[in-house]
This record gives structure tokens, C-alpha cells and sequence, in this order.
């Protein structure tokens, strides 16, 4: 199944388990965002276009960070002036990962799809060093 949100003026066909980046979004790393802008819902057998939202539909995501994108050049010149402006730009962004798509005025349990990947990484980094220890 998958599904065709609005988030940050630009639209995201997504499925469960997706990473996505999209604009950013006020939300710390670990907790779900939902999604109630839902324009599409569909799979192979059938699609529900909303009109221009599909009523009932919630897609939840999981935040796994936040992060910046690739820098960005903007240089002008007006030629015979001398003068030349460069700068640089770093648009900002919210790393996701898709955690089902509801419909039907189902209702997401947001407590069981909330995961904090910062603690998996700080107990997995012991281990390895513990085994090298030995």
C-alpha cells in the first residue's frame, strides 16, 4: 500500500518503511509525526483519490533526525562593473521513516511506533568494544 502526502509545499509517494527527507519539521529525533494531508491512497488492486483530501486518512512517521542539505553556490556578476557576489545556502531537513498508512478512521498507536535510534547506537557501540578488549 502506499500513499501521496503534502508536507513543506511539495508532494511524497510513500509506503511503510520508507526513508524520506523532507523540510523541516519542529520535531526531535525518536518521536512520530503524523500526517493527515493525505491527497492519495492506493495499491495494486485499487486507488482513492481525495478531492482534495482523502477523508480518515492518517500516514505516520517516525523522525530519525535532523540534517542539513548540500551546499548550494549562488554567484552573480554584472559583467563590466566589477562586481561579483558568491554565497552559499544549506537547506534544512527532517530525515523519515514511513510507519504505516491508516484509513478508514483507523486510529495510529503512536506510543508503540515512537523508537529512539540514538539509544541503539550508544548500546551497541560497548559491545563491540568489549569484544575487542577480550
Amino acid at each position: 500500500m502506499y500513499a501521496v502526502i503534502r508536507t513543506g509545499g511539495k508532494q511524497y509517494k510513500v509506503a511503510a518503511n520508507d526513508v524520506i527527507t523532507v523540510e523541516k519539521l519542529p520535531a526531535d529525533a525518536g518521536s512520530v509525526v503524523q500526517f493527515s494531508e493525505v491527497l492519495m491512497v492506493g495499491d495494486a488492486a485499487k486507488h482513492t483519490v481525495g478531492a482534495p483530501l482523502v477523508s480518515g486518512a492518517v500516514v505516520t512517521a517516525t523522525v530519525l533526525e535532523q540534517v542539513k542539505g548540500e551546499k548550494v553556490i549562488i554567484f552573480k556578476k554584472r559583467r563590466r562593473h566589477n562586481s561579483r557576489r558568491k554565497t552559499g545556502h544549506r537547506q534544512l531537513g527532517t530525515v523519515l521513516r514511513i510507519g504505516g498508512i491508516y484509513t478508514d478512521g483507523q486510529k495510529p498507536d503512536l506510543t508503540a511506533a515512537a523508537v529512539k535510534p540514538a539509544a541503539k547506537a550508544k548500546s551497541a557501540a560497548p559491545k563491540k568494544a568489549a569484544a575487542k578488549k577480550e
